[in-house]
Formats: C-alpha cells, sequence, structure tokens
C-alpha cells in the first residue's frame, strides 16, 4: 500500500496521480528504469596516495631546515656552548631512523634494528664533542648501544620465529631484562676501572628468575597454559 507524498492520501497501486492533489505517484524501484539520476554518486572516490619519494623529501627538508636554523643561531647568536649538536643529532637520528622504512619496505627488521643502532651510536659521537674527551664514549657509549640492539635483536627474533603469545613474549621479556641489566653493570664497573662484580643488577636477576622459571612452567604444561590462558582472557 502507498500514499501520496503529498498530501498523505491512500492511493490504489492503478494510479499514476493522486486523486486530490494530482501529484505523480511514483514507485522508486523504477527510477533506475526510468533513468532518473540518483542524488548521490555510486563510484567512490579516493584521494591520491602520497608517495614515499614525496614524504622522504618532505622529511628530509624538515629536519635539514631545524638543523641548519639551530646551527645558524648557535653560531651567530647563542654561542656560549655547542647546544645545537644535541638537536641536529635528534635530528640525523630521526631521519636515519624513518627512511629506511619509507624507502625499504622489504628488507629485513634486522637490518633496520642495525641501523638504528648505529644511529644512536652517531648520535652518542656528536654528544661527545661537548665532553671533554671521548673516554666515555669508546668504553660505556658505544658498549651499552651495541649491547642493548643485540637485546632488542634476540627479542625480535624468538618473537617472529619462535611464539608471539603474550606467556612467551612475557618470558622473553624476563630473561632478556636481566641480561641487559647485568650487562650494563658490568660495562659501568669496567669504565669505572672496578672489579667485576653484580650487585643493583643482582636485585632485578631474582624476581625475573622466579616468574621466568613460572612461565616455563606454564609453557611446558598444555593443560596448564590453556587453564591460564582462559582465566586470564587472552
Amino acid at each position: 500500500m502507498s500514499y501520496c507524498v503529498n498530501c498523505g492520501v491512500k492511493l490504489d497501486a492503478s494510479l499514476n496521480r493522486c486523486p486530490l492533489c494530482n501529484t505523480p505517484v511514483i514507485n522508486p524501484n523504477e527510477l533506475k528504469k526510468a533513468g532518473a539520476i540518483p542524488p548521490f554518486p555510486t563510484e567512490r572516490g579516493e584521494t591520491e596516495k602520497v608517495k614515499s619519494k614525496d614524504g622522504i623529501i618532505l622529511l628530509t627538508v624538515a629536519f635539514a631546515t631545524i638543523s641548519i636554523c639551530c646551527a645558524l643561531l648557535n653560531y651567530l647568536v647563542f654561542n656560549h656552548s655547542l647546544w645545537s649538536i644535541p638537536i641536529i643529532g635528534l635530528c640525523a637520528l630521526a631521519w636515519v631512523v624513518i627512511l629506511p622504512v619509507m624507502l625499504f619496505k622489504k628488507l629485513p627488521v634486522y637490518v633496520f634494528l642495525i641501523l638504528d643502532g648505529f644511529a644512536i651510536a652517531g648520535y652518542l659521537y656528536l654528544i661527545s664533542f661537548m665532553t671533554s674527551g671521548r673516554y666515555w664514549l669508546i668504553k660505556l657509549g658505544l658498549p651499552i648501544t651495541a649491547l642493548v640492539t643485540a637485546i632488542i635483536i634476540i627479542f625480535t627474533f624468538f618473537f617472529r620465529n619462535v611464539s608471539s603469545s603474550i606467556l612467551s613474549v612475557a618470558l622473553y621479556f624476563y630473561i632478556l631484562v636481566p641480561l641487559l641489566c647485568i650487562g650494563i653493570e658490568l660495562l659501568i664497573c669496567r669504565f669505572r676501572e672496578q672489579p667485576l662484580h653484580i650487585v643493583w643488577s643482582a636485585i632485578v636477576l631474582a624476581p625475573c628468575a622466579v616468574v621466568a622459571i613460572i612461565l616455563i612452567t606454564i609453557l611446558s604444561r598444555k593443560r596448564l597454559r590453556e587453564a591460564v590462558r582462559r582465566r586470564l582472557h587472552f
């Protein structure tokens, strides 16, 4: 049953016009057959995607402009210290981190991580110009950067090739974090020319070892693993 769109009177199915106000009766299903123009476009429009080359140019110009402006201000106005070096280093670090991801999307993730490690090492090298010497860079800064990069690469390898479940990721965390802390403390002892021993890293190691053993037990028992997953809702 249909009604007039103008006056609302009830219409018979055989009528072509409203008997009261003479408004034409149109069947919406026949609009396409009649060649009527729809009120909205039938095709979905899409904006043109930004190419990686354009994004790289934009980032390069932005980082280069910031670096040049800071260098000029440091040289011409605020020349009491080399304050522009950390800013220029951060711009270079961000550029090295972002550029390979945008330019070489098919490279292995490990290559990106190694490049990031080299970028951080370069940033520390720039900071060394603000200090009296580079002894800390060689004995502490670069070794810690290499250690952190290696830990992240190991974590990424296990996450991508062994297991990526929540329990497994937690196990990797509680194993690698104390190893990182032990390595950092030993490097600090070496930097201070002290006997190699662990103190504060042992405090980190003890609870992490307990949690890691518990997680290994859970992961090694299928029923226990499934029960924990159901109770924790993952």
